[in-house]
């Protein structure tokens, strides 16, 4: 058992708190959000994600996993001491990195408040960068606990960053592809090696600005293949090609692989659009323009835009005509609504004076704060209701299995546009819809 500390209980904190739980380490979960502390000591999630609160609950039964506002509590009971705060994108697409520094002052505050309490004895902490934070942060992190902590204070700095997907968060701890670890010294490594021990994977052992910069490539990678399909299925639709078709033959070559080689409206979400443009960024700031990835900002933003297109094919005019969108948050399994590509295209809707009518199995609570006007309803059958065009932006599960006959009885026209192309469109044709997908052939 050893005893951590997570400061932040967001998506990455409170999945990870709730993990190092599991395993039987004795876990400190903090946040500045008292309201969120507060509902957490009750069992009540701040967010949705499968299995998260099966764990959390075990974890608080056992004694294994409190919650505290204080930084000062995790600091003085935990050895190790993950920063899993937010890094916002700044206007200019950086990351704000104000959390991290705040956090970094506080936990130099609790150390100088520990060691004059308990002088003479030996001081130790592992401070870790779980955040996804741009490379060097580590120097920024090291330079002030040595600028503000009191001599006798000893401490390592290392960076361990996530790779955690909403809606499969808890799989992804307990099972990952791999677990990529910077430190700088040996007493660090000995006990990453003892915290992760009961995982199964690969495990990389690197130098901290590697780490770090090991996320942030990750990520743009993935934006990149996706957006390259996108593109593909761009060249698909002027061709008569079937996109579905050209990632099939591509995604058997290993080289390439089958994941992230599915056409639709873009990503979303709070990792890939802030890491791509923090990345853009960071290399600009050591004079490297990443061209490449500008153009995969844009091939993203310019999906959005085609569903207005497409809408427009179907429906000449926009204005007045009533559509349904199902799919609010940015992928399925979770209620985050952040970068949704559900966003753009209900603005880009709202400017065209269409009338909405939205639907998401957990997001419409989230969505109702940004657009507080529009019609929204659990109900599907209601949302789809009088409807000119269904546009579909997100793939849950529960979509496949609707009851599309009905659907269509209750709408004014047989539109569905299918912005992540995962419905069977052979079958909603024998049932009368006109059908458009993205790159699809013989709609």
């Amino acid at each position: 058992m050893k005893n951590i500390g997570i400061i932040g209980a967001g998506h990455v904190g409170l999945v990870t708190a709730a993990g190092f739980s599991k395993l039987g380490n004795k876990v400190i979960c903090c946040d500045n959000d008292k309201e969120k502390i507060k509902n957490l000591k009750n069992l009540l999630m701040p967010f949705y994600e499968p299995g998260l609160e099966e764990i959390v609950e075990e974890g608080v039964e056992k004694n294994l996993l409190i919650f505290t506002d204080s930084i000062y509590e995790v600091v003085e009971n935990s050895e190790i001491i993950f920063i899993a705060v937010g890094t916002p994108p700044t206007e200019e697409g950086k990351a704000d990195l104000s959390y991290v520094e705040n956090v970094t002052v506080e936990i130099a505050k609790a150390l100088t408040k520990i060691r004059n309490e308990k002088k003479g004895e030996k001081i130790y902490r592992l401070i870790v960068e779980k955040s996804t934070v741009p490379v060097l942060t580590s120097e920024w992190v090291k330079k002030t606990l040595q600028l503000l902590t009191p001599t006798g204070i000893e401490f390592d700095i290392a960076a361990n960053p996530e790779f955690l997907r909403e809606g499969s968060a808890i799989n992804d701890f307990f099972y990952p592809y791999r677990i990529v670890i910077g430190v700088e010294t040996e007493r660090g490594k000995k006990i990453f090696e003892e915290i992760y021990k009961p995982i199964n994977c690969p495990k990389i052992f690197t130098d901290i600005r590697s780490a770090e910069l090991i996320k942030h490539a990750s990520n743009s990678f993935l934006a990149l293949k996706i957006s390259y399909i996108n593109a593909i299925a761009n060249i698909c639709e002027k061709v008569g090609a079937d996109v579905e078709v050209v990632a099939e033959g591509m995604g058997l070559d290993k080289r390439i692989g089958k994941e992230f080689l599915k056409a639709g409206v873009g990503y979303g979400g709070s990792c890939f659009p802030k890491d791509v443009s923090a990345f853009i960024n960071i290399c600009e700031e050591f004079g490297y323009s990443f061209n490449l990835l500008k153009e995969v900002q844009k091939i993203n933003h310019q999906q959005r835009e085609l569903i207005i297109k497409k809408a427009k094919d179907l429906l000449w005019n926009l204005k007045e005509k009533t559509i349904s969108i199902f799919g609010l948050s940015f992928k399925p399994n979770t209620d985050d609504i952040r970068e949704s590509p559900a966003i753009d295209v209900i603005n880009l809707l709202k400017k065209e004076k269409a009338i909405l009518k939205c639907h998401d199995p957990k997001a419409i609570e989230n969505m109702k704060k940004i657009f507080p006007d529009i019609f929204y309803s659990e109900d599907p059958y209601e949302a789809s209701r009088e409807a000119h065009l269904l546009i579909f932006l997100t793939e849950w599960e529960a979509f496949k299995t609707l009851d599309f006959k009905r659907i269509k009885e209750g709408m004014k026209l047989p539109y569905i546009i299918d912005g992540r192309n995962f419905l069977d469109f052979k079958s909603l044709k024998d049932l009368g819809f006109i059908y458009r997908g993205i790159g699809r052939k013989n709609e």
